[in-house]
């Protein structure tokens, strides 16, 4: 094996170009530096918009090129994707997007050289999981809801398909879906505090009966001990 020239940068996706940098360490090692950029362009298609880390390693001797592509973390490409600029900090009770098992697929596509999981179908759970975390629904339900549909086979058609591009049709039922699952959070939510607002009464009762009953107890207490002060009247 060769010794090895790297060559760091940091591109928009899908619209790499020639730098200075590049120019000075490429040229004089006779590289195609439009081959490169080729390949590279193609590699980060995905991440049109975004900033990527890039790493060019170049064989001295043989001339080969590998390209090595960084990612943003997953939940900042999802956060990206359904233009959400934070997640939630409660996921459990407060949800702040819907996302399409296309878009998880899409998402999917730009980790693939990062993600350990194998396939497709293993990928988008991880997907999902993160998304989970920001509380993000995935086709209106949470992640262990869809990976469940996931495993039985419902998204088969999308996962064969590798599809990414979502219908108006359904964007305006993933709208529907999410306004239905906050209406029901917000329901839970009320029902919750009607509870434990109910529930108070009963708390305060015991509980001042329960200081009373300590009080009772204190003055038997005083008074058991004021008889055994009392002299003991001598018989004559």
């Amino acid at each position: 094996m060769g010794k090895k020239e790297t060559i760091e940068m940091m591109i928009e996706g899908g619209a790499a170009k020639a730098d200075a940098a590049m120019s000075q360490k490429l040229g004089p090692m006779k590289i195609n530096i439009q081959d490169v950029l080729k390949q590279i362009n193609e590699k980060t298609a995905h991440f049109k918009g975004m900033k990527i880390p890039v790493k060019v390693h170049v064989d001295i001797e043989t001339k080969d090129i590998e390209t090595e592509i960084g990612t943003p973390p997953t939940t900042e490409l999802i956060k990206k994707e359904l233009n959400v600029q934070k997640g939630s900090g409660t996921p459990d009770k407060e949800k702040v997007a819907n996302m399409a098992i296309e878009q998880a697929i899409k998402i999917a596509q730009m980790k693939e050289d990062s993600l350990l999981e194998g396939t497709l179908k293993a990928k988008v759970k991880s997907i999902a999981g993160s998304a989970n975390s920001l509380g993000v629904l995935i086709e209106g339900k949470n992640s262990n809801e869809f990976n469940k549909e996931l495993e039985e086979g419902r998204y088969n058609k999308e996962l064969e398909e590798a599809k990414t591009e979502i219908s108006e049709e359904k964007k305006a039922a993933l709208k529907t879906q999410f306004e239905e699952v906050i209406e029901a959070l917000k329901k839970e939510q009320e029902r919750l505090a009607a509870a434990s607002k109910k529930q108070q009464p009963k708390a305060e009762k015991k509980e001042e009966e329960g200081e009373e009953k300590e009080e009772g107890k204190t003055e038997e207490k005083k008074e058991e001990k004021k008889e055994e002060k009392k002299p003991e009247v001598k018989k004559k």
